[in-house]
Protein backbone atom coordinates (compact mmCIF):
# COMPACT_ATOMS: atom_id res chain seq x y z
CA UNK A 1 0.00 0.00 0.00
CA UNK A 2 1.51 3.48 -0.72
CA UNK A 3 2.35 5.64 1.90
CA UNK A 4 0.26 8.55 3.19
CA UNK A 5 2.26 12.01 4.36
CA UNK A 6 1.01 15.29 6.03
CA UNK A 7 1.32 18.84 4.78
CA UNK A 8 -0.22 21.17 7.20
CA UNK A 9 -1.36 24.50 4.75
CA UNK A 10 -3.99 27.15 4.95
CA UNK A 11 -4.61 28.35 1.68
CA UNK A 12 -5.73 31.92 1.46
CA UNK A 13 -7.26 33.27 4.54
CA UNK A 14 -9.56 29.78 5.34
CA UNK A 15 -7.85 27.26 6.72
CA UNK A 16 -8.47 24.09 3.87
CA UNK A 17 -8.05 20.27 3.56
CA UNK A 18 -5.38 20.52 0.98
CA UNK A 19 -4.26 17.56 -0.80
CA UNK A 20 -2.25 16.38 -3.95
CA UNK A 21 -1.32 12.97 -5.40
CA UNK A 22 1.49 11.99 -6.83
CA UNK A 23 1.84 8.69 -9.12
CA UNK A 24 4.99 6.93 -10.28
CA UNK A 25 4.22 6.09 -13.57
CA UNK A 26 8.34 5.30 -15.36
CA UNK A 27 11.31 5.00 -14.06
CA UNK A 28 10.10 4.02 -11.13
CA UNK A 29 13.10 0.81 -9.61
CA UNK A 30 13.98 1.43 -13.55
CA UNK A 31 16.39 3.58 -14.83
CA UNK A 32 14.62 4.37 -18.35
CA UNK A 33 10.86 5.93 -19.42
CA UNK A 34 10.87 8.81 -16.35
CA UNK A 35 7.12 9.78 -15.76
CA UNK A 36 5.73 11.25 -12.69
CA UNK A 37 1.96 12.55 -12.09
CA UNK A 38 1.39 15.35 -10.07
CA UNK A 39 -1.82 16.07 -9.47
CA UNK A 40 -3.40 19.14 -7.71
CA UNK A 41 -6.10 19.11 -5.25
CA UNK A 42 -8.24 20.38 -7.76
CA UNK A 43 -7.82 17.80 -10.30
CA UNK A 44 -4.96 19.79 -12.35
CA UNK A 45 -2.51 17.08 -13.71
CA UNK A 46 1.19 18.46 -14.39
CA UNK A 47 3.44 15.78 -15.97
CA UNK A 48 7.03 15.78 -14.63
CA UNK A 49 9.03 13.75 -18.43
CA UNK A 50 7.25 11.37 -20.66
CA UNK A 51 10.10 9.11 -21.14
CA UNK A 52 10.59 6.09 -23.30
CA UNK A 53 11.72 2.62 -21.94
CA UNK A 54 14.85 1.83 -23.47
CA UNK A 55 15.83 -1.92 -22.57
CA UNK A 56 14.20 -5.74 -22.99
CA UNK A 57 13.22 -6.38 -20.39
CA UNK A 58 9.91 -8.92 -20.72
CA UNK A 59 8.25 -7.48 -17.77
CA UNK A 60 8.68 -3.76 -19.64
CA UNK A 61 7.78 -5.71 -22.76
CA UNK A 62 4.54 -3.34 -23.12
CA UNK A 63 5.52 -0.15 -21.09
CA UNK A 64 5.92 2.22 -23.79
CA UNK A 65 2.72 1.32 -25.68
CA UNK A 66 0.75 2.08 -22.31
CA UNK A 67 -0.47 4.49 -20.54
CA UNK A 68 -1.13 4.57 -16.03
CA UNK A 69 -3.21 7.97 -16.91
CA UNK A 70 -5.66 9.57 -19.26
CA UNK A 71 -3.48 11.12 -21.87
CA UNK A 72 -5.85 13.67 -22.69
CA UNK A 73 -6.74 14.54 -19.07
CA UNK A 74 -2.85 15.94 -18.53
CA UNK A 75 -3.08 19.83 -18.52
CA UNK A 76 0.74 20.43 -19.19
CA UNK A 77 4.16 18.50 -19.06
CA UNK A 78 7.41 19.91 -17.43
CA UNK A 79 10.10 18.67 -19.38
CA UNK A 80 13.43 18.17 -17.62
CA UNK A 81 15.33 17.42 -20.65
CA UNK A 82 15.81 16.11 -23.84
CA UNK A 83 16.91 12.56 -23.43
CA UNK A 84 15.11 9.96 -24.43
CA UNK A 85 14.33 8.28 -21.54
CA UNK A 86 12.94 11.55 -20.41
CA UNK A 87 11.36 12.85 -23.33
CA UNK A 88 10.59 10.21 -26.20
CA UNK A 89 6.85 9.41 -25.35
CA UNK A 90 5.90 12.91 -26.01
CA UNK A 91 4.75 12.82 -29.90
CA UNK A 92 2.60 9.23 -28.32
CA UNK A 93 1.19 11.25 -25.61
CA UNK A 94 0.19 13.26 -28.69
CA UNK A 95 -1.12 11.36 -30.24
CA UNK A 96 -3.12 9.54 -27.31
CA UNK A 97 -4.99 12.73 -26.92
CA UNK A 98 -2.57 15.36 -24.80
CA UNK A 99 -3.15 19.06 -26.42
CA UNK A 100 -1.31 20.78 -23.38
CA UNK A 101 1.54 22.71 -22.99
CA UNK A 102 5.18 20.91 -22.90
CA UNK A 103 7.85 23.27 -20.95
CA UNK A 104 11.13 23.08 -21.38
CA UNK A 105 14.26 25.31 -21.59
CA UNK A 106 15.25 26.81 -24.15
CA UNK A 107 18.08 24.41 -25.41
CA UNK A 108 16.18 21.46 -24.62
CA UNK A 109 13.55 22.02 -27.22
CA UNK A 110 16.13 22.80 -29.70
CA UNK A 111 17.35 19.32 -29.10
CA UNK A 112 14.02 17.31 -28.94
CA UNK A 113 13.30 19.15 -32.22
CA UNK A 114 16.18 16.82 -33.82
CA UNK A 115 15.81 13.57 -31.14
CA UNK A 116 12.00 13.35 -30.93
CA UNK A 117 12.60 13.37 -35.29
CA UNK A 118 15.10 10.95 -35.78
CA UNK A 119 13.34 8.27 -32.58
CA UNK A 120 9.96 8.71 -35.27
CA UNK A 121 11.98 7.94 -38.39
CA UNK A 122 13.85 4.87 -36.24
CA UNK A 123 10.34 3.66 -35.41
CA UNK A 124 8.80 4.05 -39.26
CA UNK A 125 11.81 2.13 -40.28
CA UNK A 126 11.46 -1.05 -37.30
CA UNK A 127 8.30 -1.28 -38.05
CA UNK A 128 8.45 -1.66 -41.98
CA UNK A 129 11.57 -4.15 -41.75
CA UNK A 130 9.41 -6.25 -38.84
CA UNK A 131 6.67 -6.78 -41.26
CA UNK A 132 8.61 -7.73 -44.09
CA UNK A 133 10.04 -10.16 -41.52
CA UNK A 134 6.39 -11.40 -40.87
CA UNK A 135 5.58 -11.49 -44.50
CA UNK A 136 8.74 -13.76 -45.06
CA UNK A 137 7.39 -16.12 -42.58
CA UNK A 138 4.13 -16.46 -43.81
CA UNK A 139 2.49 -14.22 -41.31
CA UNK A 140 -0.11 -11.63 -41.57
CA UNK A 141 -0.30 -8.69 -39.39
CA UNK A 142 1.16 -5.25 -39.40
CA UNK A 143 3.69 -3.72 -37.01
CA UNK A 144 2.58 -0.30 -36.43
CA UNK A 145 5.17 2.40 -34.65
CA UNK A 146 4.71 4.45 -31.23
CA UNK A 147 4.01 7.46 -33.29
CA UNK A 148 5.32 8.72 -37.02
CA UNK A 149 6.98 11.93 -37.97
CA UNK A 150 3.69 13.61 -38.01
CA UNK A 151 3.32 13.11 -34.08
CA UNK A 152 6.74 14.95 -34.18
CA UNK A 153 5.43 17.84 -35.87
CA UNK A 154 2.16 18.46 -33.84
CA UNK A 155 4.47 17.82 -30.73
CA UNK A 156 7.14 20.68 -30.91
CA UNK A 157 3.94 23.22 -31.80
CA UNK A 158 2.99 22.49 -28.34
CA UNK A 159 6.53 23.83 -26.45
CA UNK A 160 6.80 26.77 -24.22
CA UNK A 161 10.50 27.86 -23.84
CA UNK A 162 11.73 29.02 -20.40
CA UNK A 163 14.85 30.32 -19.22
CA UNK A 164 16.78 28.91 -16.62
CA UNK A 165 16.06 30.85 -13.08
CA UNK A 166 12.76 32.58 -13.86
CA UNK A 167 9.45 31.77 -12.01
CA UNK A 168 6.94 30.76 -14.62
CA UNK A 169 3.25 30.95 -13.79
CA UNK A 170 1.66 28.02 -16.00
CA UNK A 171 -1.47 28.76 -14.07
CA UNK A 172 -3.42 30.67 -11.57
CA UNK A 173 -1.65 29.23 -8.23
CA UNK A 174 1.18 26.90 -9.87
CA UNK A 175 4.30 28.33 -10.67
CA UNK A 176 7.61 26.21 -11.97
CA UNK A 177 11.66 26.98 -11.65
CA UNK A 178 14.10 25.51 -14.25
CA UNK A 179 17.54 25.62 -12.79
CA UNK A 180 20.84 24.34 -14.64
CA UNK A 181 21.25 20.13 -13.56
CA UNK A 182 24.72 20.44 -15.55
CA UNK A 183 23.59 17.40 -16.70
CA UNK A 184 23.44 17.91 -20.56
CA UNK A 185 22.58 20.85 -22.44
CA UNK A 186 19.76 22.34 -21.61
CA UNK A 187 18.93 19.68 -18.52
CA UNK A 188 17.57 21.20 -15.69
CA UNK A 189 16.03 20.79 -12.14
CA UNK A 190 12.18 21.31 -11.92
CA UNK A 191 10.64 23.17 -8.50
CA UNK A 192 7.22 23.34 -8.79
CA UNK A 193 5.94 26.35 -6.27
CA UNK A 194 1.70 25.71 -5.15
CA UNK A 195 0.11 28.92 -3.87
CA UNK A 196 3.34 30.63 -2.95
CA UNK A 197 4.05 28.20 -0.28
CA UNK A 198 4.75 24.57 -0.95
CA UNK A 199 7.35 23.23 -3.47
CA UNK A 200 7.45 19.94 -4.97
CA UNK A 201 11.29 18.98 -5.73
CA UNK A 202 12.23 16.94 -8.91
CA UNK A 203 16.33 16.90 -9.51
CA UNK A 204 16.04 15.42 -13.00
CA UNK A 205 19.37 13.71 -14.06
CA UNK A 206 21.76 15.20 -11.61
CA UNK A 207 25.03 16.35 -13.61
CA UNK A 208 28.28 17.12 -12.35
CA UNK A 209 30.98 19.29 -11.17
CA UNK A 210 34.27 20.19 -13.68
CA UNK A 211 32.70 18.69 -16.34
CA UNK A 212 33.87 19.55 -20.14
CA UNK A 213 31.27 22.00 -21.89
CA UNK A 214 28.60 22.83 -19.47
CA UNK A 215 28.22 24.72 -16.68
CA UNK A 216 27.74 22.72 -12.81
CA UNK A 217 24.88 22.23 -11.30
CA UNK A 218 22.92 24.49 -9.22
CA UNK A 219 21.46 23.28 -6.55
CA UNK A 220 18.07 23.80 -6.47
CA UNK A 221 15.38 25.85 -4.01
CA UNK A 222 14.51 24.28 -0.23
CA UNK A 223 11.31 21.97 -1.29
CA UNK A 224 8.59 19.92 1.07
CA UNK A 225 9.16 16.87 -1.05
CA UNK A 226 11.96 15.59 -3.61
CA UNK A 227 11.81 13.13 -6.52
CA UNK A 228 15.29 12.47 -6.70
CA UNK A 229 17.65 10.31 -9.11
CA UNK A 230 19.28 7.34 -7.53
CA UNK A 231 21.36 5.91 -11.33
CA UNK A 232 24.40 5.93 -9.27
CA UNK A 233 23.81 5.94 -5.93
CA UNK A 234 26.05 2.93 -5.04
CA UNK A 235 29.20 4.32 -6.08
CA UNK A 236 32.17 6.99 -6.61
CA UNK A 237 33.60 8.07 -10.11
CA UNK A 238 37.07 8.66 -10.61
CA UNK A 239 38.89 12.41 -10.94
CA UNK A 240 38.65 13.85 -14.44
CA UNK A 241 42.37 13.64 -14.68
CA UNK A 242 42.53 10.12 -13.96
CA UNK A 243 39.70 9.37 -16.76
CA UNK A 244 41.72 11.56 -19.16
CA UNK A 245 44.98 9.43 -18.70
CA UNK A 246 42.94 6.49 -18.86
CA UNK A 247 41.19 7.32 -22.04
CA UNK A 248 44.72 8.54 -23.70
CA UNK A 249 46.61 5.02 -22.62
CA UNK A 250 43.61 2.79 -23.55
CA UNK A 251 43.34 4.79 -27.28
CA UNK A 252 47.42 4.33 -27.36
CA UNK A 253 47.57 0.71 -26.39
CA UNK A 254 44.74 -0.40 -28.76
CA UNK A 255 45.38 1.69 -31.57
CA UNK A 256 49.08 2.50 -31.74
CA UNK A 257 50.63 -0.96 -29.78
CA UNK A 258 48.03 -3.58 -31.47
CA UNK A 259 46.83 -1.67 -34.18
CA UNK A 260 42.97 -2.19 -33.27
CA UNK A 261 39.99 -0.22 -33.14
CA UNK A 262 37.95 1.79 -30.37
CA UNK A 263 34.60 1.13 -30.39
CA UNK A 264 32.53 3.63 -28.26
CA UNK A 265 28.88 3.34 -27.83
CA UNK A 266 28.04 6.66 -26.87
CA UNK A 267 24.54 8.61 -26.74
CA UNK A 268 24.37 11.28 -29.57
CA UNK A 269 23.21 14.25 -27.01
CA UNK A 270 25.38 14.85 -24.14
CA UNK A 271 27.99 11.90 -24.25
CA UNK A 272 29.72 11.92 -28.25
CA UNK A 273 30.11 15.77 -27.49
CA UNK A 274 32.18 15.42 -24.12
CA UNK A 275 34.32 12.97 -26.11
CA UNK A 276 35.02 14.94 -28.68
CA UNK A 277 36.01 17.83 -26.65
CA UNK A 278 38.21 15.91 -24.21
CA UNK A 279 39.76 14.87 -27.62
CA UNK A 280 40.07 17.84 -29.31
CA UNK A 281 41.77 19.20 -26.36
CA UNK A 282 44.13 16.52 -26.50
CA UNK A 283 45.03 17.16 -30.04
CA UNK A 284 45.68 20.54 -29.69
CA UNK A 285 48.23 19.91 -26.48
CA UNK A 286 49.61 17.03 -29.20
CA UNK A 287 48.79 14.18 -26.85
CA UNK A 288 46.66 12.41 -29.45
CA UNK A 289 48.48 10.38 -32.37
CA UNK A 290 47.94 12.39 -35.04
CA UNK A 291 47.63 9.47 -37.78
CA UNK A 292 44.71 8.02 -35.95
CA UNK A 293 41.67 8.55 -37.11
CA UNK A 294 38.56 9.51 -35.04
CA UNK A 295 35.03 9.07 -36.65
CA UNK A 296 31.71 10.33 -35.10
CA UNK A 297 28.85 7.88 -36.99
CA UNK A 298 25.63 9.39 -36.21
CA UNK A 299 23.85 11.89 -37.73
CA UNK A 300 21.92 12.17 -35.18
CA UNK A 301 25.11 13.26 -32.88
CA UNK A 302 26.17 15.77 -36.03
CA UNK A 303 22.74 17.83 -35.18
CA UNK A 304 23.11 17.52 -32.11
CA UNK A 305 26.41 18.86 -31.94
CA UNK A 306 25.03 21.82 -34.50
CA UNK A 307 22.64 22.88 -31.86
CA UNK A 308 25.56 22.56 -29.10
CA UNK A 309 26.81 25.20 -31.14
CA UNK A 310 23.92 27.63 -30.93
CA UNK A 311 23.38 27.54 -27.11
CA UNK A 312 26.13 28.97 -25.31
CA UNK A 313 24.66 30.70 -22.37
CA UNK A 314 24.85 26.74 -21.13
CA UNK A 315 28.58 26.54 -21.53
CA UNK A 316 30.75 27.01 -18.47
CA UNK A 317 33.66 29.52 -18.35
CA UNK A 318 36.52 26.62 -19.28
CA UNK A 319 34.93 26.56 -22.69
CA UNK A 320 34.12 30.10 -23.17
CA UNK A 321 37.63 30.73 -22.31
CA UNK A 322 39.20 27.91 -24.91
CA UNK A 323 36.99 29.15 -27.63
CA UNK A 324 39.46 32.23 -27.05
CA UNK A 325 42.11 29.99 -28.69
CA UNK A 326 39.67 27.32 -31.09
CA UNK A 327 36.71 28.52 -32.24
CA UNK A 328 36.11 25.01 -33.27
CA UNK A 329 35.49 22.59 -29.85
CA UNK A 330 34.32 19.91 -31.60
CA UNK A 331 36.28 19.58 -34.57
CA UNK A 332 40.37 18.84 -35.40
CA UNK A 333 42.24 17.59 -38.24
CA UNK A 334 42.06 14.18 -37.65
CA UNK A 335 38.01 14.01 -37.20
CA UNK A 336 35.22 13.03 -39.54
CA UNK A 337 31.98 13.25 -38.69
CA UNK A 338 30.02 10.42 -41.04
CA UNK A 339 26.49 11.33 -42.06
CA UNK A 340 26.05 8.52 -45.39
CA UNK A 341 25.09 4.83 -44.58
CA UNK A 342 27.45 3.70 -47.46
CA UNK A 343 30.77 5.47 -45.49
CA UNK A 344 29.30 4.09 -42.04
CA UNK A 345 29.73 0.91 -44.13
CA UNK A 346 32.61 1.36 -45.20
CA UNK A 347 34.63 1.55 -42.05
CA UNK A 348 33.47 -2.24 -40.94
CA UNK A 349 35.87 -3.34 -43.68
CA UNK A 350 38.59 -0.82 -42.24
CA UNK A 351 41.49 -2.48 -41.29
CA UNK A 352 43.72 -0.04 -39.89
CA UNK A 353 43.25 1.26 -36.58
CA UNK A 354 40.91 4.08 -35.58
CA UNK A 355 38.43 5.55 -33.13
CA UNK A 356 34.45 5.16 -33.63
CA UNK A 357 32.25 6.98 -31.67
CA UNK A 358 28.72 5.78 -32.15
CA UNK A 359 25.07 5.56 -31.38
CA UNK A 360 23.66 4.46 -28.72
CA UNK A 361 24.80 4.43 -26.02
CA UNK A 362 23.22 1.35 -24.94
CA UNK A 363 23.80 -0.53 -28.29
CA UNK A 364 20.18 -1.52 -28.47
CA UNK A 365 19.84 0.23 -31.53
CA UNK A 366 21.64 2.59 -34.43
CA UNK A 367 24.78 1.90 -36.32
CA UNK A 368 27.20 0.94 -33.36
CA UNK A 369 25.83 -1.84 -33.47
CA UNK A 370 27.05 -2.74 -36.45
CA UNK A 371 30.24 -2.05 -35.67
CA UNK A 372 30.67 -4.12 -32.80
CA UNK A 373 29.03 -7.13 -34.28
CA UNK A 374 32.24 -6.66 -37.33
CA UNK A 375 34.87 -6.07 -34.37
CA UNK A 376 33.62 -7.86 -31.57
CA UNK A 377 35.69 -11.21 -32.16
CA UNK A 378 38.77 -9.86 -32.83
CA UNK A 379 41.49 -9.50 -30.00
CA UNK A 380 42.89 -6.73 -31.29
CA UNK A 381 39.96 -4.22 -30.85
CA UNK A 382 38.36 -2.47 -27.40
CA UNK A 383 34.72 -1.94 -26.67
CA UNK A 384 35.08 1.28 -24.80
CA UNK A 385 31.55 1.78 -22.33
CA UNK A 386 31.69 5.63 -21.41
CA UNK A 387 27.92 5.20 -19.48
CA UNK A 388 25.22 3.54 -17.81
CA UNK A 389 23.76 0.63 -20.02
CA UNK A 390 20.35 -1.09 -19.03
CA UNK A 391 21.32 -4.53 -18.15
CA UNK A 392 18.96 -6.03 -20.50
CA UNK A 393 20.61 -4.04 -23.49
CA UNK A 394 23.91 -5.33 -25.31
CA UNK A 395 26.22 -2.50 -23.87
CA UNK A 396 24.44 -3.59 -20.12
CA UNK A 397 25.26 -7.25 -21.36
CA UNK A 398 29.12 -6.02 -21.98
CA UNK A 399 29.54 -4.37 -18.58
CA UNK A 400 28.51 -7.39 -16.86
CA UNK A 401 31.06 -9.81 -18.67
CA UNK A 402 29.34 -11.65 -20.82
CA UNK A 403 31.44 -14.15 -23.16
CA UNK A 404 29.09 -14.09 -26.07
CA UNK A 405 26.93 -11.94 -27.46
CA UNK A 406 23.97 -12.01 -29.97
CA UNK A 407 23.49 -9.42 -32.12
CA UNK A 408 21.61 -9.60 -35.91
CA UNK A 409 20.69 -13.19 -34.85
CA UNK A 410 24.11 -14.69 -34.34
CA UNK A 411 25.86 -15.54 -31.45
CA UNK A 412 29.26 -13.85 -31.28
CA UNK A 413 32.63 -14.73 -29.28
CA UNK A 414 33.50 -11.44 -27.40
CA UNK A 415 37.22 -11.46 -27.77
CA UNK A 416 37.88 -8.31 -27.87
CA UNK A 417 38.70 -6.32 -24.59
CA UNK A 418 35.81 -4.66 -22.78
CA UNK A 419 36.70 -1.54 -20.84
CA UNK A 420 34.44 0.57 -19.33
CA UNK A 421 35.23 4.18 -17.87
CA UNK A 422 32.28 5.12 -15.78
CA UNK A 423 33.85 8.95 -15.02
CA UNK A 424 32.75 10.06 -18.33
CA UNK A 425 29.20 9.64 -17.33
CA UNK A 426 27.47 12.71 -17.13
CA UNK A 427 24.98 11.54 -13.92
CA UNK A 428 26.84 12.48 -10.61
CA UNK A 429 28.10 9.46 -8.12
CA UNK A 430 26.57 9.37 -4.99
CA UNK A 431 28.67 12.07 -3.49
CA UNK A 432 27.95 14.36 -6.36
CA UNK A 433 24.23 14.06 -5.70
CA UNK A 434 24.51 14.60 -2.05
CA UNK A 435 26.53 17.72 -2.80
CA UNK A 436 23.41 18.64 -5.12
CA UNK A 437 20.47 17.69 -2.38
CA UNK A 438 22.21 18.66 0.78
CA UNK A 439 20.56 21.70 1.63
CA UNK A 440 17.52 19.78 1.66
CA UNK A 441 17.94 18.17 4.88
CA UNK A 442 14.28 18.60 6.14
CA UNK A 443 12.69 17.17 3.80
CA UNK A 444 8.96 16.23 4.34
CA UNK A 445 9.96 13.24 2.11
CA UNK A 446 11.93 11.88 -0.56
CA UNK A 447 11.04 9.30 -3.40
CA UNK A 448 14.32 7.78 -5.29
CA UNK A 449 13.59 7.32 -9.15
CA UNK A 450 15.71 6.45 -12.26
CA UNK A 451 17.84 3.61 -10.64
CA UNK A 452 18.02 0.23 -10.54
CA UNK A 453 16.68 -1.60 -6.73
CA UNK A 454 19.49 -2.39 -5.92
CA UNK A 455 21.03 1.06 -6.29
CA UNK A 456 18.56 2.54 -5.09
CA UNK A 457 18.14 0.49 -1.74
CA UNK A 458 21.73 1.20 -0.84
CA UNK A 459 21.49 5.22 -2.05
CA UNK A 460 18.42 5.16 0.13
CA UNK A 461 20.75 3.56 3.47
CA UNK A 462 23.44 6.17 2.21
CA UNK A 463 20.80 9.09 2.46
CA UNK A 464 19.75 7.54 5.93
CA UNK A 465 23.32 7.70 7.04
CA UNK A 466 23.37 11.17 6.18
CA UNK A 467 20.77 12.44 8.00
CA UNK A 468 17.77 12.41 5.66
CA UNK A 469 14.71 10.86 6.86
CA UNK A 470 11.23 9.61 5.03
CA UNK A 471 13.36 8.19 2.07
CA UNK A 472 10.82 5.60 -0.29
CA UNK A 473 11.57 3.52 -3.48
CA UNK A 474 8.19 3.91 -5.10
CA UNK A 475 7.36 0.85 -7.81
CA UNK A 476 5.55 1.33 -10.61
CA UNK A 477 2.24 2.93 -10.38
CA UNK A 478 2.29 3.55 -6.71
CA UNK A 479 0.39 6.35 -5.52
CA UNK A 480 1.41 8.75 -2.65
CA UNK A 481 -1.00 10.98 -1.07
CA UNK A 482 -0.38 14.43 0.43
CA UNK A 483 -2.76 16.12 2.36
CA UNK A 484 -3.65 18.57 5.06
CA UNK A 485 -5.68 17.68 8.32
CA UNK A 486 -6.21 21.19 9.31
CA UNK A 487 -9.77 21.14 10.64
Amino acid sequence: MPDCFHIFSIIGQNKQKWYMELKFCGAAREVTGSAHLLTLDDGYKILLDCGLYQGSDDDMENFNRNWYFNPSEIDCVVLSHAHIDHSGRLPFLVKSGFTGSIYSTHATRSLCAIMLLDSAKIQEYDARYQDKQLRKQGKSGSIKPLYETKHVSETMKLFRSISYDQWFTIREGVEILFRDAGHILGSASVTVRINGEKYIGFTGDIGREDRPILRDPEPMPVVDYLICESTYGDREHVSKPIEDELFLKLIRETCVDKGGKVIIPAFSVGRTQDIVYILDQMFNEGLLPENIPVFVDSPLAINATQVYGTHPECYDDELNEYLLEDDDPFGFNSLTYVRSVEFSKSLNNLKSPCVIISASGMANAGRVRHHIANNIEDPKNTILLVGYATPSTPAGMLRAGVKELKLFGQWLQVKARIERIDALSAHGDRWEMLDFIKNQQHLKGMFLVHGEYDVQAEWQGFLEEKGFSNVHIPALRDTYTLYDETP
